[in-house]
Formats: structure tokens, sequence, C-alpha cells
């Protein structure tokens, strides 16, 4: 492994970049959103550095976008408290306002991203490195996460409003929010997460607070004027800094009824165990994944290989259902290997906006070390780098190593290493991968790349139970949305799709009365005078 100049002369020079994708100006934002306010921020600030470098001869520089502001806990309590009182125990004016009304907000919210699309896909490019294929898609599934929560909330029989009557009783069943939700999201997918946690707890009524991952930053100051327009004061409120001097003074208050948060478990945990109340917090979390691809002796090889290397080095592997361990049969692993190396290899390394590129500049700081030190630790124990160059890198870029053979004695067996380190373990008993799976920590996904039902059904049947999804020669995935996206063990809490987040974000309640024509009589009326029901709610009065 060394520093090669073949990477380091990848990064252009300034005037070599598009002017079509140029950055703009470094950016000094102070401004931040609490009680319906744009404030400023008088303090220090953090720096935002992009990935990408540009380069004059043989050195290269990180290009410095803009700072964000470094609250304090002081300051992140007066965002909390803001949204404790625009809640207000339910009687805000957001958890009070109809349905329809909040599908209107959220409208409005959609078409002003549509309109930010250039600025948006450009600062994916520049703060993480994304690739322009994948920062255009992340921005069009965003989009449509919006539109189709809009649909999900205007289908009269996924809104629980209802009035039903059972064995003589009486009850309108409804469902409202849960209180005040704290939201904070990844930087692999600042734009999708974001608003993949933030719509849905809006739109059925909560009030949020919410913490910006600190790569992906800058291209979501847009929306604070539009959080400002669209929503009651208070009602969503947005904050900056780094996460231990801001968010746990607000867990640590108690006042946070939801707690959505993707990151690592333990990040996952060391924060909300702050809460007073552990037993009163909800939580929505996407965490850790170790998710293993398994191919059996009769695959279909073209497409197993095809799959594997999309599923380990898409975005460079920093996606939470990548394929991080592949599994391979001992009579085939020879041949897999030939083909997927040769793959992975063919494989183009540069900058976001150039045609036909697969590896981009990584923006962790520390990842590239941290990646250098796996590799190292296979190989000290018995595993070889066996692509071309695996493992060199320049500046932000680092070319793919895949390691074989590995072994449960290595790092790499069992950290999850968030980028484009492949691991190949070689098998001969499936009972060994069935033993992986069900003694590991995490249970996100797992893919099965085989075509005998024999063979695969039963790896299905005993892996159902630890895993939250099952890929038949695919690779793992979340979408599409309308399906449920969950994990078990310590990978995750919660289970979302459009549907199954509205669910999540909200509680059902009901009021209840002894069926006679008086109760139906009140019952019909104090729904009819609801300016939050629905109009199907009265069809049983």
């Amino acid at each position: 492994m060394s520093d090669t100049n073949d990477l380091i002369n990848l990064f252009p020079e300034d005037d070599a970049v598009p002017d079509d994708f140029r950055h703009g100006p470094v950016t000094e934002q102070r401004d931040y959103l609490v009680n319906g306010e744009i404030r400023q921020w008088p303090g220090a600030l953090l720096p935002v550095v992009s990935p990408v470098c540009l380069r004059q001869g043989t050195h290269v520089e990180p290009v410095l976008l803009g700072h964000t502001p470094r609250l304090d806990s002081r300051t992140a309590m007066q965002a909390l408290d803001a949204a404790v009182a625009a809640y207000d125990n339910g009687r805000g004016a957001w958890p009070q306002m109809s349905l329809s009304r909040r599908i209107d907000r959220l409208e409005h919210l959609l078409a002003f991203m549509r309109e930010q699309q250039a600025s948006l896909v450009c600062g994916l490019m520049w703060e993480v490195g994304k690739r322009l294929e994948d920062a255009r898609s992340e921005f069009d599934r965003t989009c449509q996460y919006i539109a189709d929560t809009i649909a999900e909330l205007r289908r009269p029989n996924q809104r629980d409003d209802t009035v039903a009557a059972e064995k003589g009783t009486l009850a309108h069943v409804r469902r409202r929010p849960v209180g005040v939700v704290l939201c904070m999201n990844p930087y692999n997918y600042p734009l999708y997460e974001t608003f993949t946690t933030l719509i849905p707890a809006l739109a059925m009524g909560n009030s949020v607070v919410f913490k910006p991952s600190r790569f992906g930053v800058l291209l979501l100051r847009p929306f604070l004027a539009a959080f400002q327009r669209l929503f009651p004061a208070g009602a969503i409120n947005v904050i900056y800094g780094k996460g231990r001097e801001t968010v746990g003074a607000l867990l640590a208050s108690g006042k946070v009824d939801l707690f959505a948060f993707v990151g690592t478990y333990r990040g996952a945990m060391s924060l909300s165990r702050l809460h007073p109340h552990p037993h009163r917090l909800r939580h929505v979390f996407g965490l850790d994944a170790k998710n293993p691809g398994i191919v059996l002796p009769d695959a279909d090889l073209d497409n197993a290989v095809r799959e594997c290397l999309a599923g380990t080095l898409l975005f460079n592997g920093q996606r939470c259902t990548a394929l991080k361990l592949l599994f391979v049969h001992e009579s085939v692993v020879n041949d897999f290997l030939e083909q997927f190396c040769r793959g992975v290899d063919a494989m183009k390394a540069g900058m976001p906006w150039e045609s036909g590129v697969t590896l981009t500049p990584i923006p962790e700081p520390g990842k590239i070390g941290y990646l250098n030190e796996l590799v190292a630790d296979a190989k000290a124990k018995g595993a070889s780098v066996i692509n071309r160059g695996g493992g060199d890198h320049g500046a932000s870029l680092f070319r793919p190593a895949v390691l074989y053979p590995v072994n449960p004695l290595m790092r790499v067996y069992q950290e999850e290493q968030f980028g484009p380190v492949i691991p190949v373990v070689p098998y001969a008993d499936i009972d060994d991968v069935i033993e992986y799976v069900t003694d590991a920590d995490f249970g996100q996904q797992m893919s099965i790349f085989g075509r005998d039902p024999v063979a695969v059904g039963h790896l299905v049947d005993h892996c159902l139970s630890q895993v939250g999804r099952i890929n038949l020669n695919v690779q793992c995935q979340r979408g599409p949305d309308t399906l449920p996206f969950k994990g078990r063990k310590d990978s995750a809490e919660g289970t979302l799709s459009v549907s199954d987040a509205l669910r999540v974000y909200s509680t059902r309640t009901l009021v209840a009365t002894r069926l006679d024509e008086g109760n139906r009589k009140l019952v019909g009326d104090v729904v009819r005078n609801d300016q939050a029901g629905s109009p199907d709610v009265t069809s049983i009065l």
C-alpha cells in the first residue's frame, strides 16, 4: 500500500473543474433556526472541507467549502424548549392543524426542493464525494419519498382515523403525534436520510429538533428559510455543532419523546442512555450492519459477480446496506475471484462529475488510515490483497482492496469497514455460514446467490429470524420505499417504509363509550366538529 502519483494526478487543477459543477465561494454560515427565527451565531465555527482536492503540480489541497455554527448546549436547549412549547402537550398550532393543511405545507416544501435541484446535486458531489449519477438519484429518490408520503396521507384507510362499533362499545380511533422528536442523520445520504425522518415526523404533527450530519451540511442551508416560511414557530428547529456538545444536553433534559438516529450502535446507546426516563423514549434507529453475501456452488457467477461488485463498492461501500463480507463456496471461489477482481480493476477512479467514474474521494477524515489498519491486520493473519493496486491511496482516494482468504481472527471479519475493503471468506460447509449469521451482533440484511430451491430454502429458513431482509440473487438495498426497512439485533429499532414511518412517528389513541343512541349522537357530533377529523369517520354514525 502506498500513496501513489497515479491517484494524486486524478485530482484536477482549479481551471479544469467544469463550470457547471464549480462549488462557488466559501460559505460562512452563522444562521440557524429556532422558534421560527433565523438567528445569527456569534461564536466559534466549524470548517466544512470537501473530500475533493485541487492539485498544483504534485501537491493537492482539500477545498474549504465553508463554515457552520458550533453551537453550545445552552443554545441547543433553546431549540428544544421552542419545540416543547410548539407542541404544547399536543395542543400547539402544528399538532392541531388539520391533516389537509399539513399536507399543503409538505407540498410547498416539495416544490421548493425541486427548485433547488442543481445546487443540491452539486452540494452532494462536493461535500460527500457522491458521483453525479448517484447525487441525481438521491435527489430524485428524496422527492419521490415526499410525494409518496403525501399520497399515503391521503389514503383514508391508512390514517387510522375511524369510528368502530365492537361488542357494545363505540370507539373513535385516532392516530396522534408522539411529541418532540430529535433527528440526527448520517453523512452518506445527507439529503435522503434527512427527509425520510423529517417528513413523517412533521406529517404526523410532531415538533422537531434537527441536527444535520457533519458532512453534507451546507447543502441544507436553503431549507432554513423554507422551514421558517412553511411551518409554525417551533414546529421545526435546526441546530449545528458537535453532537457531544449539543445533543447530550437535549436527551439528558428528558424532554425528547422520540429519538431518530442513523449512525453507529455505540453512538445511539451512549446518547439514549442520557435520557432520565428511558422507558418513555421511543427510538427509530438505523445502526451498524455487516451484511453478508453468500455465493452457493450452483450460483450464476456472472450475476453474482455483477451484484457483489455493486453491493460492495457503490459509493465506495459507504452504505449501511452494502455487502460487507462475502462467503464463497470453495468449489467456485477461484472462478468468482478471477471475475470479481477483473471487475474491481476495471472500475474508474476520479472526480464525482466525471463520466464513467465509480470510485470517488472519501469524505471521512481518518477513514483511509482505518482501512489501511484493517488491510494490514488481515495480511498479518494470512490474507493477501489479490487485486491490482488494492489498498493504494492518494489524498482522499483509495483503491479497493480485495482480501482473501479471510478468517474469523481478522478484524475485517467482525468490524463494519464502511469503505472499499472487500473481505472474501471461502467455505465448505454451509452450516459455518449459518453460524456466522446466527452469532453476529448485527442483523440488517443478507444476500444469497444460488439456484437450487432446496439449498436456498435451507438458508432462508435458518436466517429469517436473524436479519430484517433476505435478498435472492441481488445485492442488499433499502428500496423500494413502499417495503419495510428494518433490522434485527444491534442493526436497527423500528420499521420504516412510507406507511410504516407514519406509524412510527405517531401513536394510536381512542375515545370510547357504551354503544347506545345517545352516545352515538354524542360521538358523531364530536367527530364532525373536530377540524382534524376525516370525512370518512362518520360513515358508521
